[in-house]
């Protein structure tokens, strides 16, 4: 199916380390689509002074127009979202949702694409309910309104790279975003497990980021006689981190984020929802995708 192909190209090619073992693929699709708003050919609205149109093309914009006319309210109304926004109807989601199909009809999206796009971040059976924040470390204001989920495994370059995306998106935020750290150690890395344990360990002592920063400047060199040299470099008392990283509380951690992971879906490291969705574009787009977020 399309969705799961999108899915599937944007983990793996574009952000993630893929799991050397079958995982859970979350939502699947089939029978459950995008259904056309009732009357949805019958006089369509071909502009919305809300949602600014002008960097299409009157090519694009033809596909704006068709889109926003057919695509149901994100709110679950059996009216098509242009409507939604000319009749000022209550939900607030619907000039958010406007605006992100003309982004993704200016990025070059297909009619099917943006239908399965639209279904990822807006259809009721994506909905991820089973993310907590719960006994994870947390970067920003606990009150932020956009939560941002990160599975991550330390020995992973795609990892590497997203981690100072999204610190510099929570640190301009203004405290509107915050991010939840989720560890997933995947297997093919040998030296990720001893890595999160590290981090657990400097959590205990409150310096969870600190390690999480080090960890990926050092990637290349996260063998186990080197993370006693990172605990010291943050200033950890030694005999508390060393029993921490072999305790059984550590590793009942990290087998409790990697079930977590698996009743999601996660197939690839870094895997991202936002706040009970799944991201499935490139971190560098997760800016646009936020800010849109906000506006709900």
């Amino acid at each position: 199916m399309r969705w799961m192909a999108l899915c599937v190209f944007f983990a793996f090619a574009l952000l993630g380390c893929e799991r050397s073992t079958e995982a859970d693929s979350g939502p699947k699709p089939g029978s459950s689509t995008i259904k056309p708003a009732p009357g949805a050919s019958k006089e369509p609205i071909r502009s919305l002074p809300q949602v600014d149109t002008s960097a299409l093309d009157s090519f694009a914009e033809g596909i704006w127009i068709d889109m926003v006319n057919e695509l149901l309210s994100p709110c679950g109304e059996p009216v098509s979202v242009a409507r939604c926004i000319a009749e000022a109807r209550k939900c607030k989601r619907c000039v958010p949702a406007a605006r992100y199909v003309a982004r993704l009809v200016d990025d070059g999206y297909s009619r099917d694409e943006i239908r399965d796009i639209y279904r990822v971040r807006y259809g009721e059976d994506t909905k991820v309910e089973k993310l907590t924040a719960h006994d994870s470390p947390l970067r920003g204001s606990p009150m932020a309104p956009v939560t941002i989920y990160e599975f991550s495994d330390f020995q992973c370059p795609h990892c590497k790279t997203t981690a100072p995306v999204l610190k510099k998106l929570v640190e301009e935020s203004n405290g509107k975003v915050k991010l939840v750290f989720k560890q997933y150690p995947l297997p093919m890395h040998p030296k990720a497990r001893e890595a999160s344990k590290a981090t657990i360990a400097a959590d205990k002592q409150g310096k969870f980021w600190e390690m999480h920063d080090l960890l990926f400047e050092k990637q290349s060199e996260l063998q186990t006689a080197n993370l006693d040299d990172y605990a010291k470099k943050i200033g950890l008392d030694m005999k508390r981190f060393k029993a921490d990283m072999q305790s059984k509380e550590t590793e009942k951690k990290i087998e409790a984020d990697l079930a977590q992971g698996h009743a999601v879906g996660v197939d690839s490291t870094p895997s991202i929802y936002v706040n009970d969705r799944r991201y499935i574009f490139p971190p560098d787009q997760l800016g646009a995708y936020v800010r849109e977020e906000l506006d709900q």
